[in-house]
């Protein structure tokens, strides 16, 4: 069994690897990060197809959270003002909105800042109206 939960991104899209870095920098989550990419993702429970689809995090006992939920995993992690930022995450209508949020971000990835054509989620374009 793991020790430390990881965090579970993609190392293919400038935003995301950014954007991991900052947290890395700022919040300092305790855990283990790694692009899924480079990652054994079946001794973590975790498909290719989820992982490209949202920043995962797994847990010691190999519970998975996915998207905004990895989010609020992350920020418990680092403990402090963090942690209560990870819990208002957690709670309806908190995790709603976060949820939605997180979508918005990832599906449009590629347009924001750091981003380009590998970045794109697969299917983003199929749900967008």
């Amino acid at each position: 069994m793991r020790r430390r939960p990881v965090l579970i991104f993609d190392g293919d899209c400038g935003f995301c690897t950014t954007s991991v870095g900052v947290v890395q920098r700022l919040v300092r989550p305790r855990c283990e990060v790694v692009a899924w990419q480079h990652a054994d993702l079946a001794s973590l429970g975790v498909t290719a197809e989820r992982a490209r689809y949202e920043a995962l995090w797994v847990t010691p006992n190999g519970r998975v959270y996915g998207g905004a939920q990895a989010v609020a995993k992350i920020l418990l992690s680092a403990g402090g003002v963090w942690s209560v930022a990870g819990a208002i995450l957690t709670l309806p209508p908190a995790r709603w909105a976060a949820h939605g949020l997180y979508r918005l971000v990832a599906d449009h990835r590629r347009r924001l800042p750091g981003g380009t054509a590998a970045c794109a989620v697969p299917g983003a374009e199929r749900h967008q109206v």
